[in-house]
Formats: structure tokens, C-alpha cells, sequence
């Protein structure tokens, strides 16, 4: 049976709670020297990505006949509003203009995102020979000067592939590295990846990869020197989703007296690469700490005589809030203790079993530490996706985030692992059932890149329907 959307009529007055709780902003204008002062919601993009959003979910769905479809026809789905990339780009030029990012194409690699980011003037963090492969098929102009192979650690046939692409700059962090770039690829631009306290990173790194200073100077440089290998420059990664900003203060110091060390060596050091960890909802702050440390120990007057410039990896601050997830529930199961929906009790009515899951595109929830927020799409043939999206935006608004009344349910994933668990106790606004659909937000970031083929369940690729609220 296909899904009859009826229209909602309580969208209406959410949409003026909307309007009257959110903050608006002054905007000045000059003309012929008169200023006049208007006022601009700041949520104006949102709403109108919920519309477009929206829009492009319910003409999708509606095709679907999930009683009498073809297997795989309503399979998982995300929308992806390029808008939200453009907006990220924005926002970096406006606040961190002095340092070019090199997006991490591991955290998502979906072609279109890398195609509008390269149009933005994004470059790109390659990890591997098919990371390198896939940007350069983009038929983007001089691709193999756009990229850093920053993986300190390579299989020297991927360090041949670089040296056969062109592909001359990269990270070591250990002696051994120079031993391969000195064979396969000696004339590539080598930066010395530094250890880092990512201790309250989301993902931490440092545990992997990067060497403290005594062994760059010590160890790193004299053999680099030895070798007559091109030292360019610093790298470092203070955790993917960092948390302690003066992490990334302390890397910044380290690297300067690493750079003092390499002039004092006969080396020319051009490039500062201070990695990941950006998000959207912290990056003001973290970047003030950047914006502080880079004109504390490089500042300008170092900087320009030495012609050194600054790069980055941001890689889930350009996609997670681009991306939403929607899903089937294909089955419920009633728990016999269930039905309560006392605010103040934690166990779910029923178990949701959802047609994505841990070992799909929300792998994110086992290795990537996300706990993504579920929300109803549909109920009684009711499409609902803008209402929860504005009664999402009322309740951050107001920092009651848990006090909204709902059923209960845990989530499933389709796999016969029961490991392929969503969320234990999830509470949403509708009491589901089979045949419905959920959302996830904000899910742009370390999903699909990972997603598997586990029981056979996926075909590996998900499709992806665009829209862009940053269009006029």
C-alpha cells in the first residue's frame, strides 16, 4: 500500500511558536546615506531546508508500495542538502580565511560532496590509493597538487601509485617511512606528524599515530637529512570531534619549535597542517584557540618571510549536518511489561526493527561514538518530518530536551546479530508501527563510508537524493 499523505494542521502553529521563540537579528543597510535597519530570522536557511527536505521525502516515499514492491525498493535513503556543505564552507572562509582545508575524503566520500567542495575551493585529505584514485577521476584541474596523502604509515605500492600520480606531499611520523619515500618517492614534500593529547576526542588518534618532539629532532630530521628527503613542514591531528581546545594551543607551540629546529637543520619548512576535530557547534570557539596560537608562535612577520602557509582536515565540520538518514520500520515486536508512557519510565512498550542499522549506515554508532536522534516520519499515513524538525528546533531552543512526552521503543537493526542495536530506549512522538518510517539528522559523517554487506542486507550503496536551501 502506498503512503496518501494528509497535510498537518498543527505544522501551523508550531511554525508561529517558531517564529516567536527563535532570535531574530538586526541587519543595516546604507542607500543614498540613508540607513535603515531591518530584522532576519537567523533559522530563514533551516525552514527553508525543511521545505526542500520535505519536499523531496514525501515524492520519494509516495512511489513506494511497501506491500507490493520490488525487494530493495524501500531500502534506506538519505537526503543530502548541499546547502548545509556551502554553508560550512562559508563559515570557514569567514573565520579561518588563513588556513586552506583539505577535506578528509575517509569521513565521507560521496563524489557529489567532493565535486561542491572542490568548487568551493576545498582540497582534499587522501588516506589511500583509491582516496587518491576517486578524487582524481573528478576531472578537477591540476587534482594531484590539490591533495595531501596524509597517512603516515603507506604500503610503498601506494607510495609508487602517489609518485606515479604526482602526488608529492604527505605526513611520516617514524624513520622507517623515510626509508620508502627515500626509494619510491624521493622527491615528495614530507610533513612530521606530531603526537597530540586527544584524550577527550571523540576519536582519538594520537594512540596510532604521531611522534613527540625528541624523536622528530633527534631521530626524524638527522635521517631525513641524511637522505636528502624534503622536509616541508608540520603536522599534526588533535582527535577527530576534539573537545579540549587547548590541545590544539599546545600543538601549535610544539610545531613552532619543530619549524625552529628544521631552519636551524638547512631545511625550508613551508607548510603548518594543524588536522582535524572541527564541528560545527564548537568550531568558534576552537578556531578563536587557532586564530590565537598560529599569532602567538607564527606570527605574521615569521610567517611571510618564511612563506609558510596553514592547512587543515576538517572532515565531519563540512558533511554531518548535510545528510539525513531515512528508514523503514519492518517489524514490531509488543514487550509484555511495556505501554507505560510515564515520563519517568525508562522501558520501552516495543522493539522497532528498522531495514538500516549498526552494520549499515549507522556503523557511526559503534565506531564513531554518535548517538544519532530518531525521529517519526510517518504515521497513519501522515507525513510529520517538518513538524519534528520544528518542534526539534523549539525544544533546543528552549534546553528542555528531555522533557517532551512520547512512546517508548528500542531499535533494531535488520541483521541477525544482537549487536545491531540503534538505540535501547529511544522516545518518539507517534506509537509506529510496521510500514512507517523514521529519520536520522546530522548523519553526514563516518556512515556510509563504513557501511557493510553483512547477512547480505545491503547492496552496499545507498541512494542519495539532493536538494540545496542555499540557492536563491
Amino acid at each position: 500500500m502506498k503512503h496518501t499523505i494528509i497535510e498537518n494542521e498543527p505544522e501551523i502553529k508550531l511554525q508561529n511558536d517558531l517564529n516567536h521563540h527563535i532570535e531574530i537579528s538586526p541587519n543595516t543597510k546604507t542607500t543614498n546615506g540613508t540607513t535603515t535597519t531591518t530584522t532576519t530570522l537567523n533559522v530563514n536557511k533551516t525552514l527553508k531546508a525543511i521545505d526542500l527536505i520535505e519536499t523531496s521525502i514525501k515524492n520519494h516515499i509516495l512511489t513506494i508500495d511497501h506491500e507490493n514492491c520490488l525487494p530493495n525498493d524501500e531500502d534506506s535513503f538519505f537526503v543530502c542538502d548541499l546547502g548545509e556543505i556551502i554553508n560550512s564552507v562559508n563559515q570557514w572562509q569567514q573565520i579561518l580565511p588563513m588556513v586552506q582545508p583539505y577535506y578528509a575524503v575517509k569521513c565521507n566520500s560521496n563524489p557529489q560532496i567532493l565535486t561542491t567542495l572542490s568548487e568551493l575551493g576545498v582540497n582534499f585529505d587522501c588516506a589511500s590509493k583509491n582516496e587518491i584514485d576517486l578524487v582524481l577521476s573528478l576531472g578537477i584541474h591540476q587534482a594531484h597538487e590539490r591533495i595531501i596523502y596524509a597517512n603516515p604509515c603507506k604500503t610503498n605500492s601506494f607510495i609508487r601509485h602517489a609518485a606515479d600520480e604526482n602526488v608529492n606531499l604527505t605526513t611520516v611520523d617514524n624513520v622507517h617511512e623515510l626509508y620508502k619515500l627515500a626509494k619510491f618517492h624521493p622527491h615528495c614534500k614530507i610533513l612530521i606528524r606530531l603526537i597530540t593529547d586527544d584524550s577527550t576526542a571523540q576519536c582519538q588518534l594520537s594512540t596510532k599515530f604521531g611522534c613527540d618532539l625528541n624523536t622528530a629532532i633527534g631521530e626524524i630530521l638527522p635521517k631525513a637529512k641524511e637522505l636528502g628527503l624534503q622536509v616541508h613542514g608540520v603536522a599534526f591531528h588533535v582527535g577527530s570531534g576534539a573537545k579540549d581546545f587547548s590541545s590544539i594551543y599546545q600543538a601549535i607551540k610544539d610545531s613552532r619549535i619543530l619549524f625552529d629546529e628544521m631552519l636551524s637543520m638547512g631545511f625550508t619548512p613551508k607548510l603548518l597542517d594543524i588536522g582535524g576535530g572541527f564541528e560545527r557547534e564548537t568550531f568558534p570557539q576552537l578556531s578563536q584557540m587557532v586564530k590565537f596560537a598560529l599569532e602567538k608562535f607564527f606570527p605574521i612577520e615569521f610567517s611571510q618571510s618564511n612563506e609558510i602557509k596553514f592547512i587543515a582536515e576538517p572532515g565531519r565540520f563540512m558533511v554531518a549536518n548535510a545528510f539525513t538518514l531515512i528508514t523503514h520500520i519492518i517489524a514490531r515486536r509488543d514487550l509484555p511489561t511495556g505501554g507505560n508512557n510515564n515520563n519517568n519510565d525508562m522501558t520501552p512498550s516495543a522493539m522497532l526493527y528498522i531495514n538500516d542499522g549498526v552494520y549499515g549506515n549507522l556503523n557511526c554508532i559503534l565506531f564513531d561514538h554518535q548517538t544519532p536522534k530518531v525521529y517519526v516520519l510517518t504515521n497513519e499515513n501522515q507525513l510529520f518530518y517538518k513538524q519534528e524538525m520544528m518542534r526539534s528546533l523549539l525544544v533546543n531552543n528552549n534546553n528542555n530536551n528531555n522533557k517532551t512526552d512520547g512512546f517508548k521503543f528500542s531499535i533494531w537493526g535488520p541483521t541477525c546479530d544482537g549487536l545491531d542495536c540503534v538505540s535501547s530506549l529511544a522516545k518518539l512522538s507517534k506509537n509506529v508501527q510496521v510500514g512507517d518510517w523514521l529519520f536520522f539528522e546530522n548523519v553526514g559523517a563516518y556512515t556510509s563510508c563504513a557501511s557493510t554487506k553483512f547477512n547480505g542486507l545491503s547492496s552496499g550503496e545507498t541512494k542519495t537524493l539532493y536538494v540545496n536551501s542555499n540557492e536563491e
